[in-house]
C-alpha cells in the first residue's frame, strides 16, 4: 500500500486564509491503495466506493414519502421531476469531489478557511441542524421499519439505530473497504427489493417512458408543483456535498496534476454510476406507488405506514409490503451510516476540533436521537410524520448555504488552479444554484402555511 501522501504547504496564492492542519477523516485519509499501473477497470475499482456512500442520501427514507405521493397523486408524470433532480446531484457531486481532490480539502474545512469565522460558524450551526435534521429522518424511518416488521414500539426502533455507531467504529477499525462494502450490500438488498415490486406491480411501460418527459402540468397544477419542489428537495442533500468532498481523499492518489486528473475522473464515473442506481430506486418508489394507487380510493395515500399495509391486496403479492418494509429498513441503517460519516466531517472541518472517534460519532448521533425520542415519546406515530414533514423543510433551508460555497470554491481560479470549473460549467452550476434556492423557498413557505393554516 502507498504511503499517506502529503499535502503541500499552505499558499497564501490560492485564496485560502488559514492553514489546514489535519487532514479530513484522517483516521482513513489515503487508506485505500490506487495502482499507478494497470487496466482502466482495475483503477476504476479502486476508487468505486465513495460513490455508493453518496448516493444513500438520495434514497434515504426522507425521499419515499414524496416518491409515494406522487404516484400516488399523479401517476408517472413526476418521474421527470426524480429525473431532472438526479441530473443537478450529478454535477453538484462532482463539483464537490472534484473540491477534495484539487484542494485537498473537504467543504466544511474549505468554508473554515476561506470565511471569517462568525460566518464560517454561522454555516457550521446551519449544516449541524441540517444533518440533525436528515438523520431524524433516517432514524425514524428504522424505527417505521421494525415496527412494520416485527412489531417493536417505534421508541424501541429508534433507540436500535444508535447502534450504527458500534457499526462504523469497528468496520473503519477493520479497513474503509470493510464500511463501503456493508453499504453496496445494503443498495443491492434495496435495489433487489424493488425490483420485485416492479415486477409484480405490472407497470405500463408506456405510461413510465412517457412520465420520463418533462409535462408542462407541473408547472401549471399547483399541487404538482408542491409535489416536484418536494421531490427536489428530499433528493438533493446537503450534507451529501461535504461527505463526498472528503471520501474521495481517502484514495491515496498522486497528489500531482497527473493524479488530480485520474482521481477526478474515476470519481465521477464512480459518483455517475452510482447516482443512476439512486434513481432507479427512487424511481421505482414512484412507479410502484402510481401502479398500485393512482386511480383507486387510495389515490391520496402519502404515509409510509399505509402503503405497507395497502401493497399486499392491491397487488394481490402477499410479500408486497414485506419485502417493501425490508428495503426502508436497509435504506435507513444506511442513511444512518453515512449521516454519521457526515456529522464527523462537518464538525471537524468547520470547527477544527478533534475528538476520539467514538466520542465525536456519539455526539452526531445523539443531536438525531433525542429530538427522535422526545417526539416519538409525546405523540406516537403522528408526531414522527409531522417531523418528517419537518426535517424535509430544514433541508431545503440549508441547500444553498452548501451549494453557493461549494460554486464559488470551485469557480476560483486561485483554490482550484487549472482545474477551475469551464465557462460552460461555470453557467451550470450557478444556474442551479439559483433554480434550487428559488424552489426551496418555495417549498419551505408552502410546507409553512400547510402546517400551520390561517
Amino acid at each position: 500500500m502507498l504511503d499517506s501522501p502529503t499535502l503541500p504547504p499552505h499558499d497564501q496564492d490560492q485564496g485560502w486564509r488559514l492553514p489546514r492542519t489535519t487532514n479530513s477523516l484522517p483516521e482513513v485519509f489515503a487508506s485505500v491503495h490506487v495502482p499507478l499501473t494497470g487496466s482502466f477497470w482495475r483503477k476504476l475499482l479502486a476508487f468505486t466506493g465513495p460513490g455508493m456512500l453518496v448516493a444513500v442520501g438520495y434514497m434515504d427514507p426522507g425521499n419515499w414519502g414524496t416518491d409515494l405521493a406522487g404516484g400516488a397523486h399523479f401517476g408517472y408524470m413526476l418521474l421527470s421531476v426524480i429525473l431532472l433532480s438526479n441530473l443537478t446531484a450529478m454535477v453538484l457531486q462532482h463539483l464537490s469531489l472534484k473540491l477534495g481532490i484539487v484542494t485537498g480539502r473537504d467543504l466544511a474545512q474549505a468554508c473554515y478557511d476561506h470565511y471569517p469565522r462568525p460566518i464560517s460558524r454561522g454555516l457550521w450551526i446551519l449544516c449541524e441542524i441540517a444533518i440533525a435534521a436528515c438523520d431524524l429522518a433516517e432514524v425514524i424511518g428504522s424505527a417505521i421499519a421494525l415496527n412494520l416488521l416485527f412489531h417493536l414500539p417505534l421508541i424501541i426502533g429508534v433507540l436500535l439505530t444508535s447502534a450504527d455507531v458500534l457499526i462504523i467504529l469497528f468496520l473503519q477499525h477493520k479497513g474503509f473497504r470493510y464500511l463501503e462494502s456493508l453499504v453496496g450490500g445494503l443498495i443491492a438488498l434495496i435495489a433487489l427489493c424493488f425490483l420485485y415490486e416492479i415486477v409484480v406491480s405490472h407497470p405500463a411501460a408506456g405510461a413510465v417512458l412517457h412520465g420520463l418527459l418533462p409535462a408542462s402540468a407541473i408547472v401549471t397544477d399547483p399541487s404538482a408543483l408542491y409535489l416536484a419542489i418536494g421531490i427536489l428537495g428530499a433528493t438533493v442533500m446537503p450534507h451529501n456535498l461535504y461527505l463526498h468532498s472528503s471520501l474521495v481523499q481517502t484514495r491515496a492518489y498522486e497528489r500531482t496534476s497527473e493524479g488530480k486528473k485520474a482521481a477526478i475522473k474515476f470519481a465521477t464515473i464512480d459518483s455517475t454510476v452510482a447516482l443512476l442506481l439512486a434513481f432507479f430506486i427512487n424511481a421505482a418508489i414512484l412507479i410502484l406507488s402510481a401502479a398500485s394507487f393512482h386511480g383507486t380510493s387510495h389515490a391520496n395515500i402519502a404515509d409510509i405506514s399505509d402503503a405497507y399495509t395497502l401493497l399486499a391486496p392491491a397487488l394481490g403479492a402477499p410479500l408486497a409490503g414485506t419485502i417493501f418494509a425490508i428495503a426502508l429498513l436497509a435504506s435507513g441503517q444506511n442513511s444512518t451510516l453515512t449521516g454519521t460519516l457526515a456529522g464527523q466531517i462537518v464538525m471537524e472541518g468547520f470547527v477544527n476540533f478533534r475528538l476520539q472517534p467514538w466520542a465525536r460519532r456519539l455526539i452526531t448521533r445523539l443531536l438525531a436521537i433525542i429530538p427522535a425520542v422526545v417526539v416519538t415519546l409525546l405523540y406516537g406515530e403522528r408526531g414522527t410524520g409531522q417531523l418528517l414533514i419537518f426535517s424535509q423543510v430544514i433541508l431545503s433551508l440549508q441547500l444553498s448555504f452548501a451549494v453557493i460555497p461549494l460554486v464559488t470554491f470551485t469557480n476560483d481560479a486561485r483554490k482550484m488552479g487549472q482545474f477551475r470549473n469551464r465557462i460552460w460549467l461555470r453557467v451550470v452550476a450557478w444556474s442551479l444554484a439559483a433554480v434550487i434556492a428559488v424552489l426551496n423557498s418555495y417549498l419551505v413557505i408552502q410546507t409553512i402555511r400547510d402546517l400551520f393554516p390561517s
